[in-house]
Order: structure tokens, then C-alpha cells, then sequence
């Protein structure tokens, strides 16, 4: 008969460590026992006061002017021109887009089978001394055609409207903290003379103004044109590169008005 006791395995292997058993947990010292990490960032978190949360935020406000330079109300500034930082990756993506909008793609290549001549074969095939040629108009000949030569084509590409509308905002923002935005009662003028618009831009010491009106009057439109680096857009027209491609921004008050409207809907 074979021994119970001796057929039982054993808990001390050969040469080693004796094993564990599976009913019992090694037992954790004090010292290795740590806090879970969730614990650890709610201490380190600041502890918010009473005074802190009673704090309203500070709204920014913007001078609404005549076109003689005299302020008349304060406007408080839109929500969404408030944050501080500009996205700049958003400006980008859309001034490309509107910029390669404005390629003409107009470059064009004739191929061999589009340039004239090369009808007739050169020379015979064979007994010449000469490598064999089939037209004269071969791309390795002199007038011949070009190979994999430019197209007339459509650079133009569209980006998501929110992405469009985003961007209207970043730029417009930018405008604001650095006190480039300057908005206007009206901006109408009594004649269709250029004076009219040199003396709206002396008033306020522009340099490349971009004019935003809520619409186009044809006395307005005939003032500027004679001025460079000025342009004349409504609220409804207007993208990130008309804004980005000028210094200032003259803006009619009910034009801010229709411009937010534009960009929350």
C-alpha cells in the first residue's frame, strides 16, 4: 500500500522557497501601502474659497463712436470674442483654403499629340545609321510636346462651416486684444468723394482698414476704391482673410450685431 502521507505534495520544493499557500494572503507591511492616486490629486487640487466663487467674471466692453471720433455707449463685448487665447491652427486652415479659392489654375502644357506638326516620319526605320524616331514632336525633340506638364485645373477645396465660422471669430478676437476693432454708429457719407472716407480714416489714425457695413451703398463703394489697402465687406460676406489681410476693422455697430448673429446660428 502506498503511504497517504508520503503521496501528499509537498509544500517545501526541492532547493527552493517554501510555497505559499493559496488560501493566505501575503501580508502588506505599512510602509508599502500606498494611497490610490485618485486620492492624491483631490489633495493636491487648490481648495476653492468662498470668495472665489462668489467672484463674477470680468466682462469686456467695447466704445461705440460717431465717424468725428466721439464716443456715445459702451457695448459689452460677445461671449465668444472674450477668451484670451487666439487659435492660430484654425486661422491658418482657413486663410489656405480661401487663398487657394483664388488661383486661377489657368497654367497649360501641350502634350505630343497637341503640338503642330511631326505628321511624317523623319527618316525610315532602318539603314539610316540613325536611332529610330517616328515624329519630330516627340518629347525628346526640340518644339516637341511635355510630359506630365501642368493642366488648367480648380485649386479651390471647401472646409466645414463651423471650422469657416470658427475661424471668423479667432480673427475678429485677435482684433480685439490688440484694440484694432473699432465700432461705429453709422458709416455713411454724404457725397461719393474720396475725402469723405480720408477723413473717417484720419479721424481714427487707420493705416489698411477693412470697412464692415450691414449693405453697400454706392456712395460708400466710390469714396474708397481710389483708397489702397481699403475695403468695403457687410457682415454677411465677410471670411477670415478679409479680416486677416487688414490691420484695422471699422465695424458698423448694427453690423457686430448681424456678424454674431451669423456666427452662433
Amino acid at each position: 500500500m502506498v503511504d497517504k502521507k508520503k503521496s501528499k505534495r509537498s509544500n517545501k520544493p526541492s532547493g527552493g522557497r517554501p510555497r505559499r499557500q493559496a488560501g493566505k494572503a501575503k501580508p502588506v507591511s505599512k510602509k508599502s501601502a500606498r494611497r490610490p492616486v485618485t486620492a492624491k490629486i483631490r489633495d493636491r487640487a487648490p481648495k476653492r474659497t468662498a470668495n472665489a466663487k462668489e467672484a463674477p467674471a470680468k466682462e469686456s466692453s467695447l466704445q461705440v463712436f460717431d465717424l468725428k471720433g466721439k464716443a456715445h455707449e459702451s457695448l459689452v463685448l460677445d461671449p465668444i470674442f472674450q477668451n484670451a487665447s487666439v487659435n492660430t491652427n484654425v486661422v491658418y486652415q482657413a486663410v489656405v483654403m480661401y487663398r487657394a479659392g483664388e488661383r486661377e489654375g489657368t497654367a497649360a502644357t501641350k502634350t505630343r499629340g497637341e503640338v503642330r506638326g511631326g505628321g511624317k516620319k523623319p527618316w525610315r526605320q532602318k539603314g539610316t545609321g540613325r536611332a529610330r524616331h517616328g515624329s519630330t514632336r516627340s518629347p525628346i525633340w526640340r518644339s516637341g510636346g511635355t510630359v506630365f506638364g501642368p493642366h488648367p485645373r480648380d485649386y479651390s477645396y471647401a472646409l466645414p462651416l463651423q471650422l469657416r465660422r470658427r475661424a471668423v471669430v479667432e480673427v475678429v478676437k485677435d482684433k480685439v486684444l490688440n484694440g484694432k476693432l473699432i465700432l461705429v454708429n453709422h458709416l455713411e457719407i454724404p457725397s461719393h468723394k474720396t475725402k469723405e472716407v480720408s477723413a473717417i480714416l484720419e479721424t481714427f489714425k487707420l493705416e489698411k482698414p477693412l470697412l464692415v457695413v450691414e449693405k453697400k451703398t454706392e456712395k460708400l463703394l466710390t469714396a474708397s476704391r481710389n483708397i489702397p489697402g481699403v475695403s468695403v465687406k457687410t457682415s454677411d460676406e465677410l471670411n477670415a482673410l478679409d479680416v486677416a489681410s487688414h490691420r484695422e476693422c471699422l465695424m458698423e455697430k448694427a453690423a457686430y450685431a448681424g456678424l454674431i448673429k451669423r456666427l452662433k446660428t
